[in-house]
């Protein structure tokens, strides 16, 4: 009797073990543009005739970048509030920051804290890639065409600073440092989805570099995946 008692408390450990990886939830949504849509000049790339041939035509800004119904895309959407204070795996695998077409590729990246950014040149031309953070240790390297690869970690949580390359005005990137895994950022579907959260109460943040942040309080609980989305739009001149 002693045994089969044994055998059902394990099956039980078990079965909690499993159904605790298993009580994990999610928030998806999409970030659209609200309101007029600005007329944003093309990127001018003719200082640099190198930059220039490797388009066939205008390059369109990055500060909006709009995909079919106004969706967004270079949306840092994070939880920014709301998360249980633990210590969270630093992933293995770099983010790949290229500098390609002259232009920073992609312009908005998030990356936890102590993992690995690999900055690419893939241009073969001159780049110089300057980072801005103030609370991480600021960078400023040249990246001639025989300097195909550089790295860094960031050991600060930081949201968010801004890398820029001084040969060419107009590259400009975003990077957010995060202690924990959940965030996104969304392509111009203007799509994201979060995975693996514990239930609880949090706060959910969409970041856009020139646009006013908007926030929504979302409660989840064991599996449950809740849809939210945001508008985003220009703040109005008085």
């Amino acid at each position: 009797m002693r045994g089969t008692w044994i055998r059902v408390a394990t099956a039980m450990a078990v079965a909690g073990i499993v159904a605790g990886s298993a009580f994990a939830g999610s928030i998806s949504g999409t970030v659209k543009f609200e309101g007029p849509v600005p007329k944003l000049p093309p990127l001018k790339m003719s200082a640099d005739p190198g930059c220039h041939k490797k388009h066939d035509g205008p390059v369109k800004s990055e500060l909006l970048a709009l995909g079919d119904g106004n969706t967004m895309g270079n949306i840092f959407v994070r939880v920014k509030s709301g998360v249980p204070n633990k210590t969270y795996p630093v992933p293995s695998t770099p983010v790949v920051l290229d500098q390609k077409g002259c232009r920073y590729d992609p312009h908005v990246l998030g990356v936890m804290v102590g993992q690995k950014v690999k900055i690419l040149n893939s241009d073969g031309l001159l780049h110089n890639v300057h980072g801005l953070p103030k609370k991480n240790k600021a960078f400023n390297r040249a990246m001639p065409a025989s300097v195909t690869e550089a790295e860094y970690v960031f050991d600060k949580e930081e949201f968010t600073f801004k890398i820029k390359c001084d040969v060419h005005p107009w590259m400009g990137a975003y990077v957010g440092v995060l202690p924990h895994p959940f965030f996104d950022v969304t392509a111009t579907d203007g799509k994201f989805k979060i995975d693996d959260l514990p239930a609880g109460t949090y706060e959910i943040e969409a970041w856009h570099e020139k646009l006013p942040a908007k926030t929504q309080t979302v409660t989840i609980g064991g599996d449950e995946n809740k849809t939210i989305d945001f508008a985003l739009s220009a703040p109005s001149r008085k």
